[in-house]
C-alpha cells in the first residue's frame, strides 16, 4: 500500500508541486547573482516570503477549477509575503550583511560565494516549497468550506496582527537612539519574548486548517517544518543565543517574560 502522504503527491498535484519547486529555484538563483553583486547574502530574508507566496502561483495555475477556499488562501498568503517582505527590506535598508550569514559566510570560506548557492538560497528555495504545501492542499481542493476554514482564517488574523504589530512596535523602539542596548518590554512584547515569531507560527497553523479543512491531514508537514525554523534552526534558538551578550538587561527580562507563546508576566 502507498502511504496516504505519497498518495496525495502522487497525482496531478506533484505536478504542481514540481512546477512550484522550479519557480522559487529560479527565483532562488537570481537572488544569489544579486548576491553575488552586492556581497550580502542577507537578501535572502527578504525574498523568503515572497517564495512561498510564489508557489501559489503553480498550485493556481495548475488548478482546474478553483474553489472559494482557493481564492481565500491565495490573497491571504500574497497580504502576508508581501508585508513581511517589505518590512524586512525597509529594516535591513543600508546596513551591511547580518552577523548570522558573517559567520556562515566565514566557517564556509573559501569559495563561499559559490557554496551559497545551495547553503543559503538553493536550501531556503526547497524549505520554501516544503511549507507551502498547505497552500497547495487549500488551494487544490473541491470541498465546500466548513468550521475549520474559519478557524483557520481567525486562526491566520490573530497570527497576522500579532506579527505586523510588533515589528511596527519594534522598529519604532529602535527608530529612538535613546534606546540603544535596551529591551523592548511593552506592548505585545510585555507578553512573549517574539510576539513576531509567535504571530508567524499562528499564521501557517492556520493555513494548516483551511488544508485540513480540505481532508488533506498530509500537509501538516508545513506547520511542523516552519514552527521547527523559527523555535530551533533560525528563529529563536539563534537570537536567545547571541542577545544575552549584547543586551545585560535582556536577563532580567527573560526571567519576567514567556519564550514564545504569549501570557502573563512573571513575578520577580
Amino acid at each position: 500500500m502507498v502511504p496516504v502522504f505519497l498518495r496525495a503527491l502522487i497525482t496531478p498535484m506533484f505536478d504542481s508541486y514540481l512546477l512550484a519547486l522550479a519557480i522559487v529555484m529560479s527565483f532562488a538563483v537570481l537572488a544569489w547573482g544579486v548576491s553575488l553583486r552586492l556581497r550580502d547574502v542577507s537578501i535572502v530574508d527578504s525574498i523568503w516570503s515572497l517564495m512561498i507566496a510564489a508557489t501559489s502561483i503553480a498550485y493556481f495555475a495548475l488548478t482546474p477549477q478553483v474553489e472559494p477556499r482557493g481564492y481565500i488562501v491565495l490573497f491571504l498568503v500574497w497580504i502576508w509575503g508581501i508585508r513581511l517582505s517589505v518590512y524586512l527590506t525597509w529594516r535591513n535598508w543600508g546596513l551591511e550583511e547580518d552577523s548570522r550569514y558573517k559567520e556562515i559566510r566565514k566557517n564556509n570560506e573559501p569559495n563561499f560565494e559559490v557554496k551559497s548557492l545551495y547553503i543559503i538560497f538553493g536550501l531556503q528555495a526547497f524549505a520554501a516549497s516544503i511549507v507551502s504545501l498547505s497552500l497547495l492542499a487549500g488551494i487544490a481542493s473541491r470541498s465546500a468550506l466548513g468550521w475549520l476554514d474559519l478557524l483557520g482564517l481567525l486562526l491566520w488574523v490573530i497570527g497576522f496582527l500579532f506579527e505586523s504589530i510588533s515589528d511596527h512596535q519594534l522598529s519604532q523602539f529602535q527608530s529612538d537612539t535613546n534606546n540603544k542596548n535596551q529591551v523592548l518590554d511593552k506592548g505585545l512584547w510585555k507578553y512573549t519574548r517574539h510576539p513576531n515569531y509567535f504571530g508567524d507560527f499562528c499564521i501557517w497553523w492556520g493555513f494548516y486548517l483551511f488544508a485540513l479543512s480540505a481532508e488533506s491531514w498530509w500537509a501538516i508537514i508545513s506547520p511542523l517544518l516552519m514552527s521547527f525554523l523559527l523555535l530551533r534552526f533560525s528563529g529563536v534558538a539563534v537570537l536567545e543565543k547571541t542577545i544575552k551578550a549584547r543586551r545585560p538587561a535582556y536577563v532580567e527580562y527573560v526571567n519576567s517574560t514567556n519564550t514564545f507563546f504569549p501570557g502573563p508576566r512573571k513575578k520577580p
